[in-house]
Parts: C-alpha cells; sequence; structure tokens
C-alpha cells in the first residue's frame, strides 16, 4: 500500500511504498556489516581501541542482538538467539535480555565471536525475518502501539525507525574501530 511523501524544498509529492521503504533502509545493513568484519580475525573482532571501547565484533554482535530482540518481540515469535546455536559461537549463553545493553567493560570484552562469518550470518538470518515482516506492511500497520511503558507510547513505525537507526550507528562505529585496527 502507498502513502504520498513531501519530497524535497519543491513540495513535490512522491507515491512511496512504506514497506519498500523499510526493507530498502534495513537492506542495507548487511554491506555495511560485511565491509566492517570480512577478512578479519578472531582477535581483530575483539580488538578495542582503548581501554573499556567497544570492538567491531561486539558493536555487530549488539545490533544484531537489538534487532532480534525487538523483531521477535513484535512477531510473538522467540528470538532466533535463544533458538539457534548462535550464542555458543560468541562464547556467550542464550540470554534472551542480553543484547549488550548496559554491557560493563567485562563484559563487552566476554562477546567473542568465532570469527567474522558467524555475525554477518547471525545478521543474515535475523534480517531475513525482519524483511519478512516489513514485506506485510501498511501505513496503517505503523500506527499500531506496539509499547505502552513509555509516554508517549512507542507506535510499529517508532521502534522500527528506532532500530534502523541503531542499527546504522552501530555499524559506522564498527566500520570506524575497523581503520583504527593496528
Amino acid at each position: 500500500m502507498s502513502t504520498p511523501v513531501h519530497v524535497g524544498a519543491t513540495g513535490r509529492c512522491l507515491i512511496v511504498d512504506v514497506s519498500d521503504l523499510l526493507v530498502d533502509a534495513f537492506d542495507r545493513l548487511p554491506e555495511m556489516i560485511g565491509e566492517a568484519v570480512d577478512g578479519l580475525t578472531a582477535d581483530q573482532l575483539c580488538w578495542q581501541p582503548a581501554p573499556g571501547a567497544n570492538p567491531i565484533g561486539w558493536l555487530v554482535w549488539h545490533l544484531t542482538r537489538v534487532q532480534d530482540h525487538h523483531l521477535s518481540e513484535l512477531l510473538d515469535q522467540d528470538q532466533l538467539w535463544v533458538t539457534g546455536t548462535w550464542a555458543h559461537r560468541f562464547g556467550l549463553r542464550p540470554d534472551p535480555h542480553d543484547t549488550g545493553y548496559g554491557h560493563t567493560a567485562a563484559q563487552v570484552a566476554a562477546v567473542r565471536p568465532d570469527g567474522p562469518r558467524v555475525l554477518a550470518d547471525y545478521y543474515d538470518a535475523v534480517a531475513a525475518r525482519t524483511r519478512d515482516l516489513l514485506r506485510t506492511l501498511t501505513p496503517t500497520d505503523l500506527d499500531r502501539v506496539v509499547d505502552e511503558r513509555w509516554d508517549p507510547p512507542v507506535t510499529l513505525g517508532v521502534r522500527l525507525v528506532s532500530v534502523a537507526n541503531d542499527d546504522v550507528a552501530h555499524a559506522a562505529q564498527a566500520a570506524y574501530v575497523r581503520g583504527l585496527l593496528p
């Protein structure tokens, strides 16, 4: 379903399919993640540019965990982190509440992906589930309240934009840290 969106100072109105727009936004992430992790060793993924700083592996793990957590909640399904073998490949337990939010320096250091492939594969699995949801959305769906713990309550549209924003920020941070590798 399409909805008009005003573009630029001209006030021109284009018809944009919200589903396609969101799929396009989320589909940009795998390339960003790949550029940040491809060819790195497990040690490079865990390298910190300064004590307590977030390494590439943690940043990509965290952005994927947040997306897995939030989308699973929206779908009322178990997280892939809990149902799959992902946690073991990161040296962690499959705790559904461990998304990296509020991690101490020791908890950040405990996230140890066994290589770049696990980061890309876990993200790809979560992204496929996200894409499946996004392809079904209509403009009306975006106004559905999904979290009443906030004031104002969070709508589906706001939650999706929040996840996309968080993912892009962390993928960009991972790319920056890669540029700092010795």
